[in-house]
């Protein structure tokens, strides 16, 4: 039972903490706790609204996992992505816990089937998309269900001054006043101060507990180099570091052509990016994951949700926008503890491209409008008229047509979306669905009777798991490939199967197309991205000039650059980032030159030599004192004095 104050009472927390710790040897199969998670799995039981800033790979889902298991009820967890929600519940299923995600390509009944496993305790952990959150018939069902806590993953991208702020997210805080009671967890990798304090806000954080684990990690070599030779440099580092590696470039062309050449250099690799398909994507991420190659070279659309220990380096080719997109990715390496290395190879050229970036991601707004106005005339929309109305959007078209830079164009639509003027279907649309909803003998009845069908149909068995319980996604070209016919015929048979009832095929819009969800308005009568939209752009420019800092420092260890941006003070050096060996290479060879002039005045023994270094580490001296005997600079005689 709880107290007045919402919190349980002392004697519980500790039995409770020991529950905890009982699940966590029981379904992880660990014997301790990492600093901070059980004092944030104490403020979650204790009822407290809490924020867990915790660097990539420090173990955040335990967090809110293990109190929605101890807790009575479902803990409903908000997450960004598809693929990532997916990858948690797998992982969950392995450990023989009771979870299920609600997604896009479900049907009904399956939704159905999740929502009542949740109000009959058949679910301890439900993972949905905030855009999930708008569904009123979706929020009714939650109503139905005893809802323990609120986990929101990803939680930076509420935050409009964070570095992947998503409108979507502002969802989270109107569900929150439908449940009052509930506690709530948020989680992120990377939050600024500023950030974090904006999460608390928009998600209206009580009782509130903050938790920040330290961002050092203590084997990640941080490297920056300017390099105008990037693929002879890239093929030198990963032959002498080895292993397992992410390679991010910044164009989904430059994953292809930097993956062919590691390739023809005997660097096993393949290549990642948002415009494969989601087959090409699972086979890539499957063929690094499990070895088959030893690099994938990716975009930033890699990585969220990846649990790979042994990844020996993570090398960006290019700038990526912010410290804190930097960090995570560079944070994918060395999960597992062992010496690892992230490396930034740039050029003079790259820093312009960011300068660049934010011009045509923060359009001004009278272009902002313009382009609005365009894209109504363009579609031949009237005032007053055109909501929900779907048309075809080629960018490509428009910007010749109407003399717009595609990257301009694209960043508006983003922000007239946001201001729910326009929807963009999202690239989960754009992909082909089946289901078959008969019963193996009575699909193998209709191919003996239709048996031009029967080459389709089992290559649709061989290539798609799961199509017989539910919406599977498919690639009508690789059906096609694997049965002999063309991707139109694949099309028309699924197509005819549909008609019959045999299946349910939802086909996939390969083009995007724009959705204009609200009347044409007169444009300068609305406040195009919202009140803040100079501070965003302003803050934008300072995370540019953060990260641009970064890349040029001199003098500063990396790892203190880094945590100093997120809030965290320190001095400690971590001695081998490239600055820190710079340094240290320096402070040698003035070392060298010190013993050589001290002992040209007379032999020494060692502690005599030291005394002269008082502001110096030890350590440091000794080692370049045996470097000096064994390369023989310096001799040693039979009463151990040393002498030049």
């Amino acid at each position: 039972m709880k107290t007045g104050s919402n919190r349980w009472p002392r004697f519980l927390i500790t039995k409770m903490t020991k529950s905890a710790l009982d699940i966590l040897k029981k379904y992880w199969h660990h014997d301790s706790f990492r600093y901070p998670q059980e004092d944030i799995i104490k403020s979650v039981m204790e009822g407290r609204d809490t924020l867990v800033l915790m660097p990539t790979g420090g173990g955040k889902s335990i967090c809110y996992q293990i109190p929605a298991l101890l807790k009575d009820g479902v803990c409903l967890v908000v997450s960004p992505l598809i693929a990532l929600m997916k990858d948690q519940v797998e992982g969950l299923h392995r450990r023989h816990i009771k979870a299920a995600c609600i997604v896009s390509g479900m049907s009904a009944e399956q939704q159905s089937n999740v929502l009542t496993n949740c109000h009959f305790g058949g679910l301890k952990l439900l993972y949905v998309s905030p855009e999930r959150l708008k569904s009123r018939q979706f929020v009714n069902a939650l109503k139905q269900i005893k809802i323990s806590m609120i986990a929101v993953d990803e939680a930076h991208c509420i935050s409009q001054w964070g570095y992947d702020f998503r409108p979507s997210y502002l969802e989270i805080a109107n569900i929150r006043e439908q449940f009052p009671s509930v506690p709530m967890i948020a989680l992120t990798a990377t939050a600024t101060p500023i950030v974090a304090d904006d999460i608390c806000q928009r998600l209206q954080f009580k009782h509130e507990q903050r938790f920040v684990a330290s961002f050092y990690r203590e084997n990640l070599s941080y490297m920056v180099f300017h390099e105008c030779d990037k693929h002879n440099r890239l093929l030198r580092i990963i032959s002498k570091v080895g292993g397992s590696g992410i390679v991010y470039t910044g164009t989904q062309r430059g994953t292809k052509e930097l993956s062919n050449f590691l390739n023809a250099n005997g660097i096993s690799s393949g290549f990642y990016h948002a415009g494969l398909s989601k087959r090409e994507r699972d086979l890539a991420q499957y063929n690094w994951m499990e070895g088959k190659v030893s690099v994938i070279v990716a975009t930033n659309a890699f990585g969220m949700g990846i649990d790979k220990p042994d990844v020996r380096f993570v090398i960006h080719t290019y700038i990526p926008d912010t410290i804190e997109a930097y960090f995570q990715e560079a944070g994918r390496a060395g999960r597992d503890g062992r010496r690892s290395y992230a490396v930034m190879l740039y050029n003079q050229s790259d820093i312009e491209a960011i300068d660049m970036h934010i011009d045509s991601a923060y359009p001004d707004v009278s272009t902002i409008k313009k382009i609005y106005n365009t894209l109504c005339n363009h579609y031949s929309i009237a005032m007053g008229s055109g909501e929900n109305e779907e048309y075809l959007l080629q960018t490509s078209e428009i910007c010749k047509k109407y003399n717009y830079a595609p990257p301009t164009l694209l960043s508006s639509l983003g922000i007239l979306e946001r201001d729910g003027l326009i929807y963009l279907p999202s690239k989960q649309d754009a992909e082909s669905k089946l289901m078959i909803r008969v019963s193996r003998d009575m699909l193998e009845s209709f191919l003996l009777d239709s048996p031009s069908y029967a080459p389709m149909m089992d290559a649709v068995m061989r290539l798609c798991g799961g199509v017989f319980s539910g919406f599977t996604t498919i690639d009508e070209h690789l059906i096609a490939k694997y049965s002999n016919a063309s991707a139109d015929t694949v099309s028309n048979m699924l197509t005819r199967l549909d008609t019959l009832e045999l299946v349910t095929y939802k086909k996939g819009t390969p083009e995007q197309t724009i959705i204009f969800t609200a009347p044409r308005c007169n444009i300068e009568n609305v406040l195009v991205g919202g009140t803040d939209y100079k501070l965003q752009r302003k803050q934008a420019e300072k995370r540019k000039k953060a990260m641009v800092n970064y890349i040029c420092e001199t003098a500063t260890c990396r790892s203190i650059l880094l945590l100093r941006y997120f809030g965290e003070q320190s001095e400690k050096k971590c001695g081998m980032c490239d600055i820190c060996i710079t340094h240290t290479k320096k402070q040698k060879e003035d070392i060298e030159e010190s013993i050589v002039q001290i002992l040209s005045q007379e032999p020494m023994t060692i502690q005599q030599v030291l005394s002269h270094f008082n502001d110096i580490d030890e350590r440091l001296v000794k080692s370049k004192i045996r470097e000096m005997v064994d390369s023989r600079i310096i001799g040693i005689d039979q009463d151990l004095r040393l002498h030049t």
